[in-house]
């Protein structure tokens, strides 16, 4: 984690936010203790990743005083809805306080910029460390427990945690590969040769040809945020990409009756030991049913590669944002 060597306080909570669980708090409240500030969002694949290390540090430091705050920063619209989140948050288990923060009022105090981010909070009230993204966990852990033992020389605590999956371990290789892939025309990447910005269109297939494009055939809706299928639409919807990863991962929102997603991988169906956990086997064909607005887990390559991927839907409304990609692997 990177220590903050000037005096900053952290940064009251807005008394008209929502609280999911566990409040309403503030910071005066928890003056005494030790402060985990974690800004997430539940599409987020890095923020989804940390969720079992804040599980664990939740279950073993609350009794030692520690307390962690999940604020909930959507960076989707939808991600906005209350029942979302909150189902969300029921799924992942998670059972420290939640905090909607709608209007980017805490992101804002803390000119914050990433997700995840932490941010350590001593029993004084100063914020004292912070780190962006996955990893450090072991480095994490330690600095909860140095603000504990600041308040409780004689604290009896655990030993650090050992990594929780096999590319956390040292040695593990991360490699460069596709970055995140936004679907929307605001910060999206489309490969076609002609867009058409909030308009339904049909749209031409083209070569596949740059790696981190997306590209389109049959009727698309291009909006601000996503792609999606409009209403009436003829034949297939489909998208293409070649990407550089072992994992694939895409926002996507249903349509008013779960909808369906077909997927090969370089031509052909999915091989099991390759397919997310959220993939299904249909006489040969591998798919996803889409029945909640959530990060749905596509590809899960034994091997970090390069690979042609596409998808394919006759449900009208669906919705796709943003593809992520995970490229560590064990060592």
């Amino acid at each position: 984690m990177t220590r903050i060597t000037v005096p900053v306080r952290a940064p009251e909570f807005p008394s008209d936010v929502t609280w999911l669980q566990g409040g309403p708090l503030t910071m005066h409240d928890l003056h005494g203790r030790p402060v985990l500030i974690d800004f997430w969002d539940y599409t987020c694949v890095n923020c989804l990743r940390t969720i079992p290390y804040l599980k664990k540090w939740h279950v073993r430091y609350a009794p030692h005083g520690l307390a962690i705050i999940g604020v909930h920063a959507p960076e989707f619209a939808f991600a906005r809805e209350r029942d979302y989140v909150a189902r969300a948050v029921k799924d992942l288990g998670i059972e420290y306080p939640i905090l909607l923060d709608n209007s980017y009022a805490i992101w804002d105090a803390y000119a914050n910029r990433y997700w995840p981010a932490k941010y350590l909070v001593d029993t004084n009230g100063y914020v004292r460390f912070y780190h962006f993204g996955e990893g450090a966990y072991e480095e994490v852990e330690g600095q909860i427990q140095s603000l504990i033992k600041e308040a409780s020389l004689d604290a009896k605590l655990p030993e650090i945690m050992p990594p929780m999956r096999e590319e956390d371990k040292p040695g593990a290789v991360c490699h460069r590969g596709t970055p995140e892939l936004y679907l929307g025309y605001a910060r999206g990447r489309i490969g076609n040769t002609d867009v058409w910005p909030d308009k339904a269109a049909s749209y031409r297939e083209e070569m596949t040809e740059r790696d981190g494009y997306a590209y389109l055939a049959g009727d698309w809706l291009l909006g601000k945020e996503s792609l999606s299928r409009p209403e009436g639409a003829t034949g297939e919807s489909k998208l293409y990409l070649r990407y550089a990863a072992k994992e694939v991962n895409l926002v996507i929102y249903p349509p008013r009756q779960p909808g369906r997603v077909e997927l090969l991988q370089d031509g052909r169906p999915l091989p099991a030991e390759d397919a997310g956990p959220d993939v299904r086997f249909e006489e040969g064909r591998s798919a996803v049913t889409i029945d909640q607005p959530r990060m749905y887990m596509l590809v899960n390559n034994r091997e970090f590669g390069t690979h042609d991927l596409s998808l394919s839907t006759t449900s009208d409304g669906i919705g796709l944002y943003a593809f992520t990609f995970v490229t560590c692997v064990a060592a």
